[in-house]
């Protein structure tokens, strides 16, 4: 077999980071025979993860072959694959992927993944993954096309995430995976994980799926792993392990059929069926219970070939790589990290539920002394319980050991008294969202802390500046927005007053990266960046109602984008009081553009949580006596019209947005709404989504990306 027919593929991308396929041997105890150790580096620092791209894979593919003779005469018992430090391999280099213009070219990237990793699979002798850390994508499909695999308890970053970024399992992921797991826990690694938010396993999670077949520690894994699979070898523990697969991948026609019939209700109610990778993944999973293993392989490789053709994985390129990815890790107009400050100790006003959640976040990701204040010990009581609560819920799931548990615990504590900020490095208040009681909760924290403290607000649309403007020092004043879940939720607008210095908003960017969120800088106006996009889409959305759209038609127009939630029922989800005092403050803020609904106000007075009810049918209808309460006109407007008056909407209040300077480039706009709002990867961001759509040109005269 030889790899010379893909060296059109590797002359395509010159510059790609090879990640190389290092060989060194080692005996196995007991006598078990000799096992050839694959060590996957690229030979970059420990924080610059291993990928794939065409040189990488058919040097991988040449070294089994070289293996291979090895076994055929008989000097080899085992062959193992690992990584560097904490990667096994991240997936597929998408800088290189995009350079693949062509079906026919996308086709043979495709077949190269199958034939290096069929090697692996039939070696002759058992294979083995040794996962020591990140394994995504083609990375995993490397690990599931071993005979064996052990994982770490410290892996993170363990998953099929193709459907994320417009792809599928294209290197015998979706055949492997579900005859290893079962189908249902298939879906949930190939299309639930990733369409929500690109969640990923870790290495407990994967070994109690069973994905991987033995689990140890960090400190000895791998000669854990190499003294487990001696084992394995000489026969002793081969036995418990097909126990215990046969156990885990228990399905029969049934649990196949339901398993894709639920993946495909997922799909339709996170992305409307928007975006074609996940069904096209459900597709080969369904088609592939009676395929062979090399049917599925022809129709994987297809599926690739088509879909890095499509504008819809070109989009999700701009957004993952280029936005998340890069912009998103190196924020602009950041100050230089080296002016921020030290922060030994934070602040929290409030012990509500967003103040809790901000609680546990800066205790577990920072391990720094966290404490709360409210107006009295009930509330505080309640606060510190809640925060202990969600550590015992992660200690319950496995995903923090019991030390680490006792420890974050110790560091949350709770008081009525302000006096505990007075050694404190960072403040941050979360009250109520009025500026009259944030003025005051600042006024008593300065007179309590240092000068060199940090008060953060978390306030969503109200201005930072007015909220300083009384204090000594208004120059340590910054906003830190955070979007709810805190826990889930990646972005943080990081809002910069007038008065704001460097040092203040310095610390405030190296406190983001230190709780693993994408920050990016906004400047000070009202609702900043998400709220404001989000307020006027809102607006739009309860204006065509209120002039006689029916319901569903309204609700429904913005479904051929993807979003994760329609307008209603999102609102409903955030509550309607909450939703009206926030499109209220704009339409002050901003005037007539922003419509504040006076049937939704109607709705809130009468009690009522939200606009849909389940009718006898199962399916979401407005009740009568809903519509009895309101006034609403006789205008009514097609789907098309809403979702056309909509776009128009947007790209005018985002060119307003970039005129006033209220973030750097249109590319900020586009990753706050990614990160933010869960704008659909898979439209590459919102201003290029409104330029393909024409709607930048038909409002502002021009596109907000040229070229």
């Amino acid at each position: 077999m030889s790899f010379e027919r893909y060296e059109e593929l590797a002359e395509l991308v010159p510059a790609e980071i090879v990640t190389h396929s290092y060989v060194q041997d080692a005996e196995l105890p007991g006598g078990a025979g000799t096992l050839a150790l694959i060590t996957l580096d690229n030979d970059l620092d420990h924080s610059r993860p291993t990928t794939l791209g065409p040189n990488t894979l058919i040097g991988f593919g040449r070294t089994l072959e070289g293996l291979k003779e090895r076994v055929s005469r008989g000097e080899l018992a085992a062959v193992a694959v690992t990584g560097k430090p904490h990667f096994l391999v991240a997936g597929a280099d998408l800088s290189t992927v995009k350079s693949v213009d062509s079906e026919r070219l996308g086709r043979l990237m495709a077949e190269l993944g199958h034939e290096a990793y069929d090697l692996l699979a039939d070696l002759g002798v058992p294979s083995f993954a040794f996962i020591n850390g990140v394994a995504l994508g083609g990375g995993l499909e490397i690990a599931l096309a071993a005979t064996y695999r052990t994982v770490s308890t410290g892996a993170k970053g363990i998953g099929l995430p193709e459907a994320f970024i417009g792809l599928v399992p294209g290197w015998g992921g979706v055949y492997r995976l579900p005859r290893l797991i079962g189908p249902g826990n298939a879906v949930k690694v190939m299309i639930e994980n990733p369409l929500s938010n690109n969640r990923s396993l870790d290495g407990r999670a994967a070994h109690d799926l069973g994905i991987a077949d033995a689990l140890f520690e960090p400190a000895d894994f791998l000669e854990q792993s190499i003294r487990w699979a001696a084992d394995v070898v000489r026969g002793t523990g081969a036995h418990a392990v097909a126990e215990r697969r046969a156990r885990l991948a228990q399905y029969d026609d049934d649990a196949w059929t339901a398993a894709v019939a639920a993946g495909r209700a997922f799909v339709e109610a996170r992305t409307s069926n928007a975006a074609p990778a996940p069904a096209r993944v459900l597709d080969l999973l369904e088609a592939g219970r009676t395929w062979s293993q090399e049917e599925s392989a022809a129709a994987e490789c297809a599926a690739l070939a088509e879909l890095m053709q499509t504008p819809e994985f070109s989009a999700t390129v701009y957004a993952f790589l280029d936005l998340v990815q890069k912009r998103g890790k190196r924020p602009a107009g950041a100050p230089d990290k080296k002016l921020a400050r030290p922060v030994s100790k934070v602040g929290v006003v409030g012990a509500g539920l967003m103040a809790s959640q901000l609680a546990l976040l800066f205790a577990r990701q920072l391990q720094v002394p966290v404490v709360l204040t409210d107006i009295d010990q009930s509330r505080v009581d309640k606060g510190v319980a809640y925060v202990h609560a969600e550590i015992g819920k992660l200690l319950g799931k496995g995903r923090i050991s019991q030390d680490a548990a006792n420890r974050t615990k110790a560091l949350v504590t709770g008081s009525v008294s302000k006096d505990v900020f007075a050694d404190a490095d960072f403040v941050i208040e979360a009250v109520f969202e009025e500026l009259s009681v944030k003025k005051q909760v600042f006024a008593e924290v300065e007179a309590v802390v240092s000068p060199e403290c940090i008060l953060a607000t978390n306030t969503s649309s109200l201005s930072v500046a007015e909220m300083a403007a009384d204090l000594a020092h208004p120059e340590r004043v910054v906003g830190f927005h955070f979007f709810n879940p805190v826990a889930a939720m990646p972005l943080l607008e990081v809002v910069r007053a007038p008065r704001t210095d460097d040092a203040v908003l310095a610390t405030a960017f190296v406190l983001a990266k230190g709780l693993k969120k994408n920050a990016v800088l906004v400047q000070d106006a009202p609702a900043f960046v998400v709220n404001r996009i989000l307020g006027r889409m809102f607006g739009e959305i309860t204006a065509v109602f209120d002039e006689g759209t029916d319901a569903g038609t309204a609700d429904g127009a913005l479904r051929p984008l993807g979003l994760p939630m329609t307008p209603f029922n999102l609102l409903a989800l955030v509550g309607l009081p909450v939703g009206q005092h926030v499109q209220e403050s704009l339409h002050t803020a901003f005037g007539e553009r922003f419509h504040v609904s006076a049937n939704q106000q109607k709705l809130i007075d009468a009690g009522i949580k939200g606009l849909w009810e389940t009718s006898a049918d199962g399916s979401p209808a407005v009740p009568e006596h809903t519509l009895a309460l309101m006034n609403r006109g006789s205008s009514p407007s097609s789907s098309a019209d809403v979702l056309r008056r909509t776009q128009d909407a947007l790209a005018d209040e985002i060119g307003r947005m970039l005129t006033e300077g209220v973030v750097a480039a249109p590319e900020d706009i586009d990753l706050c709404m990614i990160m933010g709002a869960g704008w659909p990867m898979h439209l590459g961001g919102i201003t290029p989504y409104l330029d393909r759509v024409g709607a930048s040109e038909r409002v502002n005269g021009t596109r907000f990306h040229q070229g």
